[in-house]
Formats: C-alpha cells, sequence, structure tokens
C-alpha cells in the first residue's frame, strides 16, 4: 500500500510541529517587521523557539504514553482468542486519564463475558452431541427391537392370506401369535412414552397409601399368565407405603420380568419394611457392568440386560428416584442377581 495511516503519536507530532512551524514563522515577520531592534528582535524568536520546543515536547511524551496505553488495549484484542483467564494482571496498565481506564475496565468485562458465552456454547454443543448419539442410539434400538414381533405379524399374516386352507387349529395359534407380538409391540411403545416423560421432566407423582405385597401378588399372577412355566415365589407380609402404585408397579414388573428372561430357575420375590428384592438364580451381571445396566440404552456384550430398547432398568431408577429411593445390585456370574430398594 501507497498510503499508511499514521500511529497516534505521529499524528499528533505531525499535526502540532505543523501548527507551531507556520505560527513561528508568522510571529518572526512580525517581530521583524515591528521591532525595530534586532537583537531583541532574535532574543525573542529564540525565546519563543525553546517554548515551543518545551511544549512539543510534553506533548509528544504525553502522546507516547497515549499510544502505549492504546496499544495495551489493542493487545488485548489481538490475543482475546488466546486468553485463558482474563485479567489485569496479564496486561498491567496504569491509565493517566479517566476514559481510558473506562474503556480498559470495559474491555475487560467484554472479554470475561466472551470466554463465558464460549464455554456456554462448548458445553451446549457436547450435550448436543450427546443427545444426537442417545437420539441414534434409541433409534437403532426401537429399529432392533421392532423388528423381530413386526417381521412375525407380516409372515404369519402372510401365511393366512396365501393358504386358505390352513386347518381351523392352526389359523387360530397363527392369530394367537400375531395379537401376542402386537401386545408386545404396545408394551414397547407404551416403555417408550414413558421414557420420554422422564426425559422431558413431565412425569410427575401420584401418591396414594397401598398395600405394597397385594400390589406384589397382583404382578405375579398377570406375570404368570405370560410365564406360565415359570416359578415366581413371593414371599413377606403387609406393608402399607405412600407412594405412586402405578408407577411403583412399573418397578416390580420390570425387575420380575427381567429376572424371568435372564434365568432358568424360580424367581424370589421378597416384601418387608427393610426392601423389597427380586432374586433369581441366572447368569449374573459382571462387576464392570453393574453400575452400568441402569444406563438408559446400555447393552451389555454378552448380556441385554433390558430387550426393551434398553430402558427397563433405567426408567426403574427414574421411578425410585422420583420417591427418593435408589435401585440396588447385588451380582455374582453364574450365581444370580439380586435386586432391591426400599420405599
Amino acid at each position: 500500500m501507497l498510503f499508511k495511516r499514521p500511529h497516534f503519536k505521529e499524528y499528533v507530532m505531525a499535526r502540532l510541529v505543523s501548527v507551531a512551524v507556520f505560527i513561528f514563522v508568522l510571529f518572526s515577520i512580525v517581530f521583524f517587521l515591528f521591532v525595530p531592534d534586532e537583537n531583541i528582535a532574535i532574543l525573542a524568536l529564540s525565546l519563543l523557539g525553546l517554548g515551543f520546543f518545551i511544549f512539543v515536547f510534553a506533548v509528544y511524551r504525553g502522546a507516547d504514553r497515549m499510544q502505549k496505553e492504546l496499544d495495551t488495549i489493542n493487545r488485548y484484542l489481538e490475543n482475546l482468542d488466546k486468553l485463558e483467564n482474563v485479567n489485569t494482571v496479564e496486561y498491567k496498565a496504569h491509565f493517566f486519564t479517566q476514559e481510558f481506564e473506562d474503556i480498559n475496565q470495559n474491555l475487560i468485562q467484554a472479554l470475561r463475558s466472551s470466554k463465558k458465552r464460549e464455554d456456554v456454547k462448548q458445553r451446549y454443543n457436547a450435550k448436543l452431541k450427546l443427545k444426537n448419539r442417545q437420539r441414534g442410539d434409541m433409534i437403532s434400538a426401537i429399529a432392533h427391537e421392532f423388528r423381530n414381533p413386526i417381521a412375525s405379524i407380516m409372515g404369519y399374516a402372510q401365511t393366512l392370506e396365501e393358504d386358505k386352507e390352513i386347518p381351523a387349529a392352526l389359523q387360530e395359534k397363527f392369530l394367537n401369535k400375531i395379537y401376542n407380538n402386537g401386545v408386545k409391540i404396545e408394551a414397547l411403545l407404551s416403555r417408550l412414552v414413558l421414557w420420554n416423560k422422564f426425559e422431558s421432566g413431565e412425569a410427575t407423582l401420584h401418591p396414594s397409601s397401598f398395600d405394597f405385597y397385594a400390589l406384589a401378588e397382583e404382578v405375579k399372577l398377570s406375570l404368570k399368565e405370560k410365564y406360565p412355566q415359570r416359578e415366581i415365589i413371593l414371599e413377606g407380609s403387609t406393608y402399607i407405603v405412600e407412594a405412586d402404585r402405578t408407577l411403583l408397579e412399573v418397578v416390580l414388573k420390570n425387575l420380575i420380568e427381567n429376572a424371568l428372561k435372564y434365568s432358568k430357575d424360580e424367581v424370589l420375590v421378597t416384601v418387608s419394611e427393610k426392601e423389597i428384592a427380586v432374586s433369581d438364580k441366572g447368569a449374573g451381571i459382571s462387576s464392570s457392568d453393574i453400575s452400568k445396566v441402569t444406563k438408559k440404552f446400555y447393552r451389555s456384550g454378552t448380556h441385554t440386560w433390558d430387550n426393551s430398547m434398553g430402558l427397563g432398568l433405567s426408567i426403574v431408577k427414574s421411578i425410585l428416584g422420583l420417591h427418593k429411593s435408589e435401585l440396588q445390585i447385588e451380582s455374582e456370574e453364574g450365581v444370580g442377581s439380586k435386586f432391591f430398594f426400599h420405599i
């Protein structure tokens, strides 16, 4: 570039020297025209020149100091993306005018606000990435869990459609299979809706006083119909609690059904004031997996501890959390597991 803007000090000095030279020349002409004694005129001009020099030098020092302070402020701006902690220690400056001090303080506040916004933005982006990953996991889990019952429904329906000579007994069996798979899809959808309520914070408690032992008996009977070949042993006695009966039914049903799916022997349910527990003699859970099985969408490498989109135990944990309780797990591989909590 042929033209370069001057620095603050250069600009001030150029203007000041130009004015000083003009005034000095003007006074020189006046003195030589109106002062008859040439020696007096030269002395006066010398004193005037000395005064101008002292004045210009003083202004030069002031302009130099102001330029240094402007350079300090510019360094703030140049290093904005490099500053970890914005404070006055990193850029020491003693401003001799209140205006520059105000600019410095306001700039520090602006830089701090900028860093805070950047930190908030990074945390938001991290949360967004996590949500997107969870959404992808959820879609994958939904596709996985819905694929089998949908494929069964389509297969049985297609067989019934194409073969009109199927015996009545076999038709009834196929229709029953279609119905059972439809029930399974409905249960998966219900679980997904319930999980979504917990995620959005819309789930609320509707507490009432009821007998937990009686609730356990109802859950046992309903699951006995679904698993007629399995044995569910219920031990305990009347235990009155103040809680949300519907949600605790979900908790108990999830835990018992989980035990039925991953064990071959009987499942023991105990109800007492000390604890409510569901125990099985299944494959057990490794120590490294115990802390993970209640996380949503979690699937073990060797076992799918909850085959309903990885949400069952996560929902249990959330429901117990609303009741100020916590799901605890004791397990040993090859021996069995115990899931218990207190209300």
